[in-house]
């Protein structure tokens, strides 16, 4: 009885379609779909000739932010434009010819085109590209043909009860799909606004930093207040309980805001910044690579990173050797014998000195920033002399300047037979006796 009940279905829904298929006005819809496809590919394409940021960029060709975002905005032309006009044809049809399942179809396939494309040129990560692709784009096509209430149904029917909680199939597939989709739109809205943001040349280095790292943290919060909403947490219940929870949380969370506060207080009186050359009160030093609300990351010349808590640059002393001027003084100590011509040597010492291609010399250089070489003391064996210069950055790494100038003196201290003194001892015996 089943079995001839299924085939007599069968077979009407076999001789509906084919009534379908003989009606004038199905022809007359697949003509108006493959028209409007035709026109609205035509009419994109004519937009994004006379508009070429929206165009399709060269694979070569190197383009900013803003420019990358409205070349991808041009793909979704067509489609977008294809929607618009098949809903108003469609709904022309409904009334005229009767009937516009073809053109509700292929509106159906156009809105899924769209999420397609969004998926295909805005999301980076493939995880999100898996989640959006095979469960985002089947929900939305149950959703658009009518089908996704009564599966809903089923799944919210699908609940493991434990305790006072309910936790059901559709509820951890909500959480899923929108946790994801939330987890992408912060990731992309936080890494587009502080591009934009520091690409605001008007402001200063700090003025962008502040503001980037505050649009962090106002993202994060947005999108976690977002995620609680789709937990079906009460957020007046959480202000109560997180009330408690700060209380008790504050005590054991004081080093982490109070390096988020020192980190704005960094970035807001402007007493260091990126490439500043740093010495701690421990004698650490190294180059500032980054400044985070919660350390700041100094590179040490031998390639190292030292994270240092923001917490310390408030608490302790330090160095900022080129917070300023980049322009430093250094000195080179040396020594000759007694009997060396001093005058002669110090003019020929300091032509040796300005000949160096980082030190800071020349007719135009203020006379109390020229290089200069004295008499420092008068030690044991020979004169202790020193030689000051000025030159632009740090005497370290690729600025080895000092070990040069070593070098150079010494070349020149032979060259014009200048002694380089050594420690000696004269030994005298007093009142021999031995040849009594």
């Amino acid at each position: 009885m089943d079995f001839q009940h299924y085939k007599q279905s069968l077979i009407d829904m076999s001789q509906k379609a084919i009534d379908v298929l003989l009606m004038t006005e199905t022809y007359a819809q697949l003509g108006l779909v493959l028209a409007i496809f035709g026109f609205a590919y035509v009419v994109a394409n004519r937009i994004r000739h006379y508009i070429p940021v929206l165009a399709t960029p060269q694979p070569d060709v190197q383009l900013k932010l803003l420019q990358r975002f409205f070349s991808k905005l041009g793909n979704l032309i067509f489609p977008l434009l294809t929607i618009l006009i098949l809903s108003i044809v469609a709904e022309i049809s409904a009334k005229t010819l009767g009937q516009s399942w073809l053109l509700q179809s292929a509106l159906i396939v156009a809105m899924l085109l769209v999420f397609n494309a969004l998926i295909r040129d805005h999301v980076k990560l493939d995880f999100l590209k898996f989640v959006f692709r095979w469960v985002g784009l089947p929900l939305l096509f149950l959703h658009l043909v009518g089908l996704l209430a009564p599966l809903i149904e089923i799944l919210e029917s699908l609940s493991v009860t434990i305790g006072n909680i309910e936790v059901s199939m559709y509820g951890v597939l909500r959480v899923t799909l929108f946790g994801s989709l939330l987890f992408w739109l912060g990731r992309v809205s936080n890494s587009t606004g502080k591009e934009i943001i520091r690409r605001q040349e008007k402001l200063d280095f700090r003025t962008r930093e502040v503001a980037a790292k505050l649009l962090e943290v106002a993202i994060f919060l947005i999108i976690f207040l977002l995620l609680l909403q789709v937990m079906g947490i009460n957020l007046t219940a959480l202000a109560v309980f997180g009330g408690a929870l700060g209380v008790g949380l504050g005590f054991g969370l004081q080093a982490i805001a109070s390096n988020f506060i020192s980190g704005i207080i960094i970035l807001l009186d402007r007493s260091i910044s990126v490439d500043d050359y740093i010495e701690l009160e421990d004698g650490r030093t190294g180059i500032v690579r980054e400044l985070t609300l919660r350390s700041t990351t100094l590179e040490t010349f031998d390639g190292k990173d030292i994270m240092v808590p923001n917490e310390k640059f408030m608490t302790e002393s330090f160095t900022n050797w080129t917070h300023k001027d980049k322009k430093q003084r250094y000195r080179v100590d040396f020594s000759v014998a007694y009997h060396s011509d001093v005058r002669k040597l110090v003019e020929i010492i300091k032509e040796v000195v300005a000949s160096h291609e980082q030190v800071i010399s020349g007719p135009d250089i203020p006379f109390e920033e020229r290089p200069d070489c004295e008499i420092d003391s008068f030690g044991d064996s020979g004169i202790n002399m020193f030689v000051e210069f000025w030159m632009y950055g740090i005497d370290d790494g690729k600025n080895r300047v000092g070990g040069d100038l070593l070098l150079m003196i010494l070349e020149t201290l032979q060259e014009h037979g200048f002694e380089i003194p050594f420690p000696q001892r004269e030994v005298r015996i007093l009142n021999n006796q031995s040849g009594k």
